[in-house]
């Protein structure tokens, strides 16, 4: 899924990064541990996992998006809460003119329609029967489809060819978890990268090692 989210490499969201201050707090504001509390109590109530909260900041619009860490956060939660029929749409907008004093009618609880989908246990590490397709030195290509779903394979790598460094254990498809529509484990490959072939012969000379699903994945020709 492309989106805002998908920065790495794009010119107008690409340049230098200001130095970490390492004394610098978790929240800057009040406001900003409580955003954080709600986006977790909202996964909660939502019946939400990783994956579909990971989907809800991906649909955050984009001025949102870059307001700020915690804006997101806050503007997720109440995709969340929409998904599952907790809130309404335009309550939050409804209440908010309320508080600041207008009188606006706000819209009736809707009728919860929480996900439901099997797990197959804690966390996110599962056990697959099949034997890993790709093994440590094999050189593979990314699947250059653009799914308009949640995936975990970022723009800058579709189509392009690395080698396998490593044999990951298997884990929940994100794919398909972030829409409740099963785990479908697959097993995990650490793929390396130059960095010449993800964003050109002009790229400052470094790899890079990204883990990907078997799904993402087929042998170089």
């Amino acid at each position: 899924m492309d989106g805002v989210h998908d920065m790495g490499g794009r010119a107008e969201h690409f340049g230098p990064l200001p130095t970490i201050d390492p004394d610098e707090p978790a929240f800057h504001a009040e406001w900003e541990g409580k955003a954080f509390a709600l986006a977790l109590l909202a996964n909660r109530v939502s019946g939400a996992n990783l994956h579909a909260f990971r989907h809800a900041i991906e649909r955050v619009p984009e001025p949102e998006y870059l307001s700020g860490y915690y804006e997101r956060w806050l503007a997720s939660a109440e995709i969340l809460l929409l998904d599952s029929g907790i809130l309404a749409p335009g309550a939050v907008a409804a209440r908010a003119e309320n508080l600041r004093g207008g009188r606006v009618e706000e819209p009736a609880v809707p009728e919860p329609n929480k996900p439901t989908m099997p797990s197959g246990g804690g966390g996110n590490l599962r056990t697959v029967e099949d034997s890993p397709a790709f093994a440590v030195g094999d050189t593979v290509t990314t699947r250059t489809s653009v799914p308009s779903t949640h995936d975990r394979l970022p723009s800058y790598a579709r189509g392009r060819t690395g080698t396998v460094t490593a044999v990951q254990p298997a884990q929940v498809l994100p794919d398909t978890a972030a829409h409740f529509v099963g785990e479908n484990p697959q097993h995990v490959y650490a793929v390396e990268f130059a960095a010449h072939e993800l964003w050109g012969e002009d790229a400052e000379p470094f790899t890079l090692t990204l883990d990907l699903y078997e799904s993402y994945l087929e042998k170089a020709r």
